[in-house]
């Protein structure tokens, strides 16, 4: 067996609490093992003051990551699964999902308790697209602006009064520790989350065996289920970072999995859901299903609207 092992991590805060977790979970497993944490810049991170839909989408945050791994640079990557595009790519597999945590998202302020609470016109911070959708959706009095930067970032901007309330991933907070005044969480089925929002992917190279073995005790059988149902959605509707789309797959008894999923418009004014069940053994088919489903209910034509396709 290896006694040193290469972790490819992104350098945010963030980023780099997940990877050190992982190589804690590694290190107690077996305590001679030496873990290295690689730390590599983005596109995304170094491309902060346009919104991501405009410059590539969730793949920025992992591309040169991605590289590194087949260069052999590094021996396995830690991400967040909700910025991992739909389509993997060639050489590389991600073959661990750890159980999952908080999939929620959540709305901050220092001032205004919940949604109900924002005043008609406040202006409210987000970097996604499907949250900004549901949003308005709820509430279309709201007004919405990009919000870029990590997490400690917007949550500075929030205290400086840039907006009245923001919203992030739930995870996120938990794992740093960070917080506002009045936080909320928005949970299905009003809001559902971005596809594997909570849960981590560990990628390694396609066919080393030996790194697959080592990392074998991490994975969650059910998190990876209910993240592959929603990552087969994802992939049928052709999803990227440019359209509003949310998903959540859940386990209902110890066989059976049930997702939900959404396409939106950008202003939130239409809001197409359909939901899905099935055997656990079926969460590829599961997540097609549900996705054709809202292709053929209206979500084709706002898809096709978004990427300009006639």
């Amino acid at each position: 067996m290896l006694n040193r092992i290469r972790v490819a991590t992104r350098g945010s805060k963030l980023a780099l609490w997940q990877a050190e977790h992982i190589a804690e979970r590694l290190k107690s497993q077996d305590p001679d093992l030496a873990v290295e944490l690689k730390i590599i810049k983005t596109s995304g991170d170094k491309i902060q003051d346009v919104p991501l839909a405009q410059v590539g989408g969730k793949g920025l945050f992992v591309k040169e990551i991605e590289e590194a791994l087949l260069a052999g640079e590094a021996d396995l990557a830690v991400h967040s699964m909700k910025d991992m595009p739909a389509e993997t790519v060639s050489g590389l597999t991600l073959g661990v999902i750890p159980e999952r945590d908080d999939h929620t998202d959540s709305l901050l302020s220092t001032e205004y308790d919940g949604l109900d609470g924002l005043p008609p016109g406040s202006v409210v911070g987000t970097s996604s697209l499907r949250r900004q959708a549901q949003l308005l959706n709820l509430r279309p009095d709201l007004q919405v602006e990009p919000l870029r930067g990590n997490l400690d970032t917007r949550l500075r901007k929030l205290e400086q009064g840039l907006f009245a309330a923001i919203i992030v991933a739930t995870v996120g907070l938990k794992r740093l520790g960070l917080s506002a005044r009045y936080q909320t969480a928005l949970c299905s089925p009003e809001f559902l989350p971005a596809i594997g929002q909570g849960a981590l992917g560990i990628e390694y190279r396609q066919g080393d065996r030996t790194m697959e073995e080592r990392l074998q005790f991490l994975n969650d059988a059910v998190t990876q289920a209910t993240v592959t149902a929603e990552r087969a959605f994802l992939h049928e509707l052709e999803g990227g970072c440019q359209v509003p789309i949310g998903g959540l797959a859940r386990m209902d008894g110890p066989k059976s999995l049930v997702l939900e999923g959404l396409v939106a418009e950008v202003d939130g004014k239409r809001l197409i859901r359909r939901s899905g069940q099935g055997k656990v053994e079926d969460a590829e088919g599961i997540g097609r299903r549900v996705a054709r489903n809202i292709l053929d209910n209206g979500g084709k034509a706002i898809l096709d609207q978004v990427y300009g396709r006639h």
